[in-house]
């Protein structure tokens, strides 16, 4: 075996700095930790903590979301600059830190944040993967060779003054606000598609049902603007949810008593950390409370699940209006997006509107993970970040873009089929409704029946019984009208 001496490894247990060539020609640096002694690749820059956690948390085998590897930098970053400012940190360390960080915000580096998503000890795993890369890169900066702690330390240097206990929740707030964001814009776009699809539709009259059964005429229009508003009501919740996001425990360490953090970081940490994300956050006012206690994240999840729901909502809705295309209803046409059957030639599938469902099903199970995760804490902390940060930025990120393909393929090339809607209302006995404040309810249900039973229309049984003359019934059952508040088929 080849051995060459990079540094000398006097006094500083934390790691080896000599390069060897082990089998296969692979070569590794010896780094030490409470537990022992552990090759690391040569070429890496993380250390012997992350590749223990490699080994130990072989889960997913995905990785990283790369929003929270940014808000790890953007913390570390504040942090060195904070540590600075009050004296505890060396300037030319502070700088390599920084800079180190600023690097991994351009992209570098991601191949060396190794830890899988999901993974024990509440985060320590993810933190030190970051400590550790940001720590051998400004080792670097400062002419180091990676390993070579003495220059700058994970944990004495890039972690000074935080707890894995603080970081983690912080980062996770700071991703899952970067989240969201994106997803209201997608909303948004969906709230104005859905808008130009009910002034498109507005004059396109069908009917509307309550409970798969005929009820009385709407319009098509009032359809998607009823989808457009609840969109919009979405948009605000997840408003309110970023507010549950902005209060942070940054300072009090461990438990959030801020042990080891002196009073000066407590005071300036959180205003540096505004400064180099350009979010803005407050420091929670009982950091204790903010260190045990995980429910904004269960409500901001919450808010995610309901717009999951009212997406899936209208989804399903799609999936009706455009069955057949001629055994259902066939009042919609949705675009067709690719063959529906590998047997049926011709088909076509609403495969848009499938997948926004599956979608929704998943952010409503991711949902209930979150809740349990919450709840399962004790005492100072609650170990179960991890999981509750995986499934929420999946329930975010896979509903972005199921909303940004229902926009784009399917609600923005939606057609109406007016003449068969207009068929379905005038064929219905739900248009006997307005009937009944002439002739009352019994008399318009049995007339309801009557026309159900000899399969003829409401207009033809009214008009053979005398009940009303043409013109009366033209205004009563006029289908328009009926779509308009206040209507009445008794005059006033």
């Amino acid at each position: 075996m080849k051995e060459e001496m990079m540094k000398s490894t006097v006094g500083n247990p934390a790691g080896t700095y000599a390069v060897h060539e082990g089998a296969g020609g692979q070569a590794y640096r010896t780094e030490h930790d409470s537990i022992g002694d552990k090759k690391v690749p040569a070429d890496a820059y993380y250390g012997v903590q992350t590749l223990r956690a490699v080994e130990n948390f072989r889960i997913t085998g995905l990785s990283l979301h790369p929003e929270i590897i940014n808000s790890l930098a953007y913390i570390k970053k504040a942090a060195a600059i904070t540590n600075r400012e009050i004296g505890l940190l060396d300037p030319e360390i502070t700088d390599a830190i920084v800079r180190a960080c600023d690097e991994i915000l351009t992209g570098k580096f991601r191949t060396h944040f190794v830890v899988d998503p999901i993974q024990g000890g509440a985060g320590t795993s993810l933190n030190m993967n970051a400590n550790e890369v940001i720590a051998n890169r400004a080792i670097e900066l400062m002419g180091g060779q990676k390993g070579d702690y003495s220059l700058v330390h994970p944990n004495d240097h890039v972690n000074l003054s935080q707890s894995t206990n603080d970081v983690i929740p912080t980062a996770g707030k700071m991703t899952t606000i970067r989240l969201l964001m994106k997803l209201m814009l997608q909303l948004r776009s969906l709230h104005q598609a859905l808008s130009v699809k009910a002034d498109e539709f507005n004059h396109v009259i069908k009917m509307g049902r309550t409970q798969m059964q005929d009820a009385v005429p709407i319009r098509l229009g009032q359809e998607f603007r009823a989808y457009a508003d609840a969109i919009m009501r979405d948009i605000g919740r997840l408003e309110k949810a970023v507010d549950e996001m902005q209060s942070l425990n940054m300072g009090g360490t461990a438990i959030g008593t801020g042990i080891n953090a002196s009073e000066a970081y407590l005071q300036r940490i959180v205003p540096v950390l505004n400064e180099v994300s350009g979010l803005q956050f407050t420091q929670a006012a009982d950091l204790i409370d903010a260190t045990q206690n995980l429910d904004p994240f269960v409500a901001v999840s919450g808010a995610v699940k309901t717009c999951a729901v009212v997406l899936s909502k209208i989804a399903n809705d799609l999936r009706l209006m455009s069955s057949g295309p001629r055994a259902g209803f066939g009042e919609i046409n949705l675009p067709a997006k690719q063959n529906g059957s590998s047997i049926m030639p011709g088909k076509v599938n609403p495969v848009i509107p499938e997948v926004v469902n599956q979608v929704a099903f998943n952010v409503i199970g991711n949902d209930m993970t979150i809740t349990l995760a919450a709840e399962a804490g004790q005492l100072e902390l609650n170990a179960f970040e991890p999981i509750i940060f995986y499934n929420l930025f999946q329930s975010i990120d896979t509903l972005g873009f199921a909303t940004e393909t229902f926009v784009d393929n399917c609600i923005t090339g939606i057609t109406a089929n007016e003449g068969r809607c207009r068929e379905l209302v005038e064929n219905s006995v739900g248009i006997v409704t307005t009937l009944a404040t002439v002739v009352g309810y019994q008399r318009a249900a049995d007339i309801a029946k009557k026309a159900l039973e000899q399969n003829r229309p409401v207009r033809d049984i009214i008009l053979e019984e005398k009940l009303l003359d043409p013109d009366e019934v033209n205004r009563i059952l006029d289908p328009v009208s009926m779509t308009g508040l206040g209507f009445s088929g008794k005059k006033i």
